[in-house]
């Protein structure tokens, strides 16, 4: 999964939302942004799980937090994203977001109500089809106005 001509995630959230803001905006009109809001947030995260099975499916030695560690380079692929690392080790991946250009996008391109849902809200739901055992725990994104996102990752294998 190294290759470095590999598509980074931010190129392909960019045209991924070119695709999403025509549909959406027909969505708004014909049944209302709270329901068109509710159909692109199903749609996406039914697709982060199925992605985060497809990496899973990729993992020699099976999906866990450390081979999830390996994978960042893909989201942090062309500055998308400044990370202060707080724990990093094979029960848990702790860190910090203090600047996303995956919101700076979505902002500039007139997505930003919705960015979470193109985005933020991926990242729960790809760690359950990636890992099962790991959960995460993020209680502020930039994209929705927080001064970073805190993300929080666990193995609770031993969990009873």
């Amino acid at each position: 999964m190294s290759d470095n001509n590999e598509l980074g995630i931010l190129a392909r959230r960019k045209i991924e939302a070119e695709i999403i803001k025509p549909i959406y905006e027909i969505l708004v009109r014909e049944i209302g942004k709270t329901r068109a809001q509710a159909v692109i947030g199903e749609a996406i995260e039914q697709a982060a799980i199925d992605a985060g099975q497809h990496f899973a499916r990729q993992e020699p030695n099976g999906a866990d937090v450390k081979s999830f560690i390996a994978l960042q380079y893909l989201w942090e692929k062309d500055n998308a994203l400044d990370v202060k690392v707080i724990d990093a080790d094979d029960q848990q991946y702790n860190y910090n977001v203090t600047r996303c250009r995956y919101a700076e996008m979505y902002h500039e391109m007139g997505l930003g109500e919705i960015g979470h849902l193109l985005s933020c809200a991926r990242d729960e739901k790809f760690i359950v089809g990636y890992a099962p055992d790991v959960e995460l725990t993020r209680t502020t994104t930039i994209m929705q106005g927080g001064a970073c996102c805190d993300f929080r990752y666990r193995s609770i294998k031993d969990k009873a």
